[in-house]
């Protein structure tokens, strides 16, 4: 299982143990954060600390969480992203649109 998630009084930290988010491991991502959103969570901290890489089917699982915690007046926050990834989020201008903070521990202060 490449997605660890801790639970939090105020949400959920799915943490990536994947060196690559890409379509070998996005759909298992998408499902995590589906499991969540039918379990009523609606703020989710997306930790990519451990991962260097990120694909087009990465982002739509990142957008995926976004959208299902917008919908239901939620957060959904990314943290810990390597310079590598966080290049491909600003090319995708998406930096515009998601939150992000430096680490996991910023970013739960803000749920």
């Amino acid at each position: 299982m490449d997605f660890e998630i801790i639970q939090h009084s105020n949400g959920s930290v799915v943490v990536s143990k994947a060196a690559k988010l890409t379509a070998l491991n996005a759909n298992e991502l998408k499902e995590a954060f589906h499991s969540l959103n039918k379990g009523n969570v609606n703020s989710i901290v997306l930790d990519l600390t451990e991962t260097k890489y990120c694909d087009s089917s990465g982002l739509s699982a990142v957008l995926l969480g976004n959208r299902l915690c917008k919908d239901t007046n939620g957060k959904f926050i990314l943290a810990g992203l390597q310079p590598t990834v966080l290049k491909v989020i600003q090319i995708a201008q998406l930096d515009k649109v998601l939150q992000i903070f430096e680490n996991q521990e910023e970013a739960l202060k803000t749920l």
